[in-house]
This record gives structure tokens, C-alpha cells and sequence, in this order.
């Protein structure tokens, strides 16, 4: 289990926070283009999704990183046995989405229903 002091965490965290940091201040910039008459609200709208996409797109890579890293401190055993984890948890969630979409079937059907 990860600890507070854990760097790989502490990287991690890092990352994320200026990431953050990043995606604000830039949407901030934008929001004051705006209202200075610089760009368009449309233009202003298609800055923000760019900076969206850039900054998943960031994230994305910085966290495939970071697990790369962690991983290269594991032996193969250990890989085997978080690999082998990470797909439990697939499937799990995979599990749980399919019984949303279930549930979410039988209310639609259960409303039509009523509805005639």
C-alpha cells in the first residue's frame, strides 16, 4: 500500500496538481480574452476544449509514466501479480457498467410501459 512518503505517489501527485494549476490559469487567460473583446466567445470555447484536450492528453501521459516507472521498480513476479489486479479490477467495473445498462433498460421499459 502506497504511503504518504512513497515517491512514485508523491510524483504522482505532483503532476496532477500542476497540471491543474496549468488548466486554470490558462482558462483564466482565455475567460480574460474574452472579456476584452481579444477572441470571440466561440473562439473562446474552442480555446478551453483545445486546453481540455491538451491537458488529458498531458495527464494521460504523465500517469502512463508514472505506473512505467513504479513498475520498473517491481520484479516480474510482482508485475505478473499487479497486472493480473489491474484486470480484476476490469473486469469489475466491466461488470458494473453491464448492470447499469441492464437496470437502466428495465426502467425504460418498465416507463414505456406505464405510459401506454
Amino acid at each position: 500500500m502506497a504511503t504518504t512518503n512513497d515517491p512514485i505517489r508523491q510524483i504522482f501527485l505532483a503532476g496532477i496538481g500542476a497540471l491543474a494549476i496549468g488548466a486554470e490559469k490558462s482558462q483564466q487567460i482565455v475567460d480574460q480574452l474574452v472579456q476584452k473583446g481579444k477572441v470571440t466567445v466561440d473562439e473562446g470555447k474552442a480555446m478551453s476544449e483545445d486546453l481540455s484536450s491538451q491537458a488529458e492528453q498531458n495527464f494521460d501521459k504523465v500517469r502512463s509514466e508514472i505506473i512505467e516507472a513504479h513498475m520498473r521498480t517491481m520484479t516480474k513476479e510482482q508485475r505478473d501479480e499487479f497486472a493480473a489486479k489491474v484486470a480484476d479490477m476490469a473486469a469489475s467495473i466491466d461488470a458494473a457498467d453491464q448492470l447499469q445498462v441492464e437496470q437502466q433498460a428495465e426502467v425504460a421499459a418498465a416507463a414505456a410501459t406505464e405510459a401506454k
